[in-house]
């Protein structure tokens, strides 16, 4: 008998546009059975017409060589490592019905299994099909663009990090990558599941596989081909397809007991009848019947192909669950930790508001970056924070212009943010003079003959006291109360206005603490080395009432184990090198895939490719519904064992009619675990998430 955990033959080869099915006679088991079947046809009317015995005897005989060798060959081999394999059990049977004149009995057994076998094998195999499929989306071949402006084909397979290849309307992507020029609908829908194409423009992220649009694009490659998001989910998938579930070695070591008690009942089950009167012949029938019957395939297969075929489809959604045992223990979480920047958040500094501390019309002016384009807060005639005044100077589009100019040639990443959001709001820079920067501090430059200094309120206004100088300190530790990191823009020693900068959340954090919260029963707990402030606001907007911050990495773990002492299975979720700790002391582990540090990623039991918090309690809500199917095919397992064992014992059980009970649950318990493998499995675990 097949195991679902068996790898089966490699598919041949497919174009590189249809996705790759392994054909059902390119496995081995499959041939075999179809060449036990004819056989066994080809001798059943000899048999039943009266032909001599030597026809049907010789067909049968070849049935029992084609369809039982291997698993014959199997079986002595796990003999040989003092393990009883069903597959021995099962041609034992066979060669005794044979022994005793029920030749076509035996035969009959013999297809039968085989059949199975090769349907489990066949089942197996679309497992496979299912992610390696995938590869085969990626075009073979990209067209790279040369330094000089010149354009030639090439392999996708030698494409390198930095080339720059032109995706034309129509085309397949051969790269993970970003997108250098042009804009275009990409249709992501085989890598992200999205039922709708993405607009992709310069910055955005590109994966190797999906179709492009109606525009040309430049796609400077991010990843080698080895690495990219459908190469790591297949090779991930792959690996974890040989890890077993603690369910399934419980089962596995629980069958090699169940398997000898069974062999031992066997003999007793023959010699009883016997010792009352029965006929021999009988009472053999009777006892190999029992041995088929009773044998416990349906069990082991009960647990993996559930957890293989969830395992599979979350890696089809940009989940890589490392091994089916944290398949299995995703879905017993009851307590969630996440961290917060990088992970709640987008991790990735932004303007959000810009203050001028003195406007044309007089007063204060200030700007709210996410309130609009072009749209700004004017406080005119009384400063917001109760401090007027009548000095003129520039007004908030000036003060970030001046800024982004000084912070240009800087690579701090809250330069980086200041520069982005002048950008955005279509400022045209001035080149930088006589730039210089002091850490801690900040920067200082010429711009336009101006001396504009950038950097820390504290260290630019010490000393200072000013009527300028002790509003901009007002509106600094306003912001930074709400949460924000401010940043004071001087002009020629003057303050000029005053910078929000603040992380922002992802848009799916919300849905994903609700989701997570309604699974298990406890709002998630926030976990962030941030201060206080700013953790507690952004906990606000999220929902979460449990902060802890100001969290160095042991702090982490202390709490993840302070949760775990209370009994809970803690799901931590992070994304960085301090929260590694965390995520190797937790009952399971989540990394964010695209930002996450590579001791993260390397920690944790799982990762989100594609920094979507969201399909987090999805995959939960899967493992759970994997776990589910375990206990359904569990029970059907037992149940067919245990009404077949006690026809047989009580009644008269026809051997064929056995076998085909047998074998016909130990399909049916596989395929029932493969029913995770469908998209409608991954759409309604979405929907069992949110409620």
């Amino acid at each position: 008998m097949a195991s679902t955990l068996t790898k089966p033959a490699p598919p041949p080869a497919a174009s590189a546009a249809v996705r790759r099915r392994t054909r059902v006679l390119a496995l081995p088991e499959a041939r075999w059975a179809l060449a036990a079947l004819t056989l066994f046809l080809l001798g059943l009317p000899p048999a039943l017409l009266g032909a001599p015995a030597w026809v049907s005897g010789t067909l049968f005989a070849a049935t029992y060589v084609t369809g039982g060798w291997e698993p014959a060959w199997e079986g002595l081999k796990a003999l040989r490592n003092r393990t009883l394999d069903v597959d021995l059990l099962m041609v034992v049977a066979a060669l005794g019905a044979a022994a005793i004149g029920q030749v076509l009995d035996g035969a009959l057994l013999i297809v039968i299994f085989a059949t199975s076998g090769a349907l489990e094998a066949v089942a197996t195999a679309r497992t496979a099909d299912s992610v390696r499929g995938l590869l085969d989306l990626a075009p073979t071949t990209a067209t790279r663009l040369l330094p000089d402006g010149t354009e030639e084909s090439v392999a996708t397979g030698s494409l390198v990090i930095g080339d720059i290849v032109v995706i034309r309307p129509g085309e397949r992507i051969g790269a993970d990558g970003r997108v250098l020029a042009g804009a275009s609908e990409v249709d992501q829908a085989t890598i992200t599941g999205e039922p709708l194409p993405v607009l992709k423009e310069t910055g955005d992220e590109v994966f190797a596989g999906t179709l492009n649009g109606t525009g040309a694009l430049k796609v400077e490659v991010a990843r080698d081909a080895s690495d990219s998001v459908i190469a790591r989910i297949v090779r991930m998938v792959e690996e974890a397809s040989e890890t077993k579930a603690p369910t399934q070695l419980f089962i596995e070591k629980v069958e090699r007991r169940y398997s000898l008690a069974m062999v031992a009942a066997t003999p007793a089950v023959f010699l009883i009848p016997l010792a009352f009167g029965s006929d021999p012949t009988s009472s053999l029938l009777r006892a190999m019947t029992f041995m088929i019957v009773a044998s416990p395939c349906a069990v082991v297969l009960a647990t993996m192909p559930p957890l293989l075929s969830a395992l599979a489809n979350a890696g089809r959604h940009g989940v890589l669950v490392k091994s089916a045992v944290v398949m299995e223990r995703l879905g017993q979480v009851d307590a969630v930790a996440l961290d917060k920047t990088g992970t709640l958040t987008e991790g990735t500094p932004r303007v959000t508001t810009v203050r001028a501390l003195a406007g044309r019309e007089g007063g204060e002016r200030g700007r709210d970056e996410d309130e609009g384009e072009g749209e700004g807060e004017c406080r005119r005639g009384g400063d917001a924070y109760g401090l007027g005044g009548d000095l003129r100077g520039p007004d908030e589009d000036r003060v970030l212009a001046l800024a982004a100019a000084a912070e240009h040639p800087s690579e701090h990443p809250l330069a980086r943010a200041v520069v982005l959001a002048a950008h955005a709001r279509g400022h045209r820079l001035a080149p930088a003079e006589e730039f210089g920067s002091t850490p801690g501090v900040g920067v200082t430059a010429v711009v336009d003959g101006d001396t504009v200094e950038v950097g820390a309120p504290a260290r630019l206004l010490s000393g200072s006291e000013d009527a300028l100088s002790v509003r901009a300190a007002t509106v600094s530790a306003a912001l930074e109360a709400e949460g924000h990191t401010a940043v004071l823009v001087k002009v020629n020693g003057v303050p000029a206005g005053v910078l929000g900068i603040a992380d922002r959340l992802r848009p799916d954090a919300t849905a994903t603490v609700v989701a997570l919260t309604r699974l298990t029963g406890t709002a998630p707990t926030l976990l962030t080395g941030d201060n206080p402030r700013a953790a507690a606001r952004l906990a606000a907007e999220v929902g979460i009432t449990d902060v802890r911050a100001g969290l160095l990495p042991q702090d982490k773990v202390a709490v993840v184990r302070e949760q775990e002492g209370a009994g809970r299975r803690v799901l931590v979720i992070g994304d960085g090198v301090n929260d590694a700790p965390a995520l190797a002391a937790a009952h399971t582990g989540i990394a964010l895939g695209r930002a996450g540090s590579d001791l993260a990623l390397e920690t944790a039991d799982a990762v989100i490719v594609r920094d979507e918090l969201a399909t987090v309690p999805t995959v939960v809500a899967l493992s759970r519904r994997a776990r589910t199917l375990v206990v359904q095919n569990l029970v059907v397992a037992g149940v067919f064992i245990t009404g077949l064992v006690l026809w047989d014992l009580v009644g008269t059980l026809p051997l064929p009619l056995g076998v085909l009970g047998h074998e016909g649950s130990t399909v049916l318990v596989g395929l029932n675990g493969l029913r995770l493998l469908r998209e409608a499995a991954w759409r309604r675990a979405a929907v069992a998430a949110t409620g």
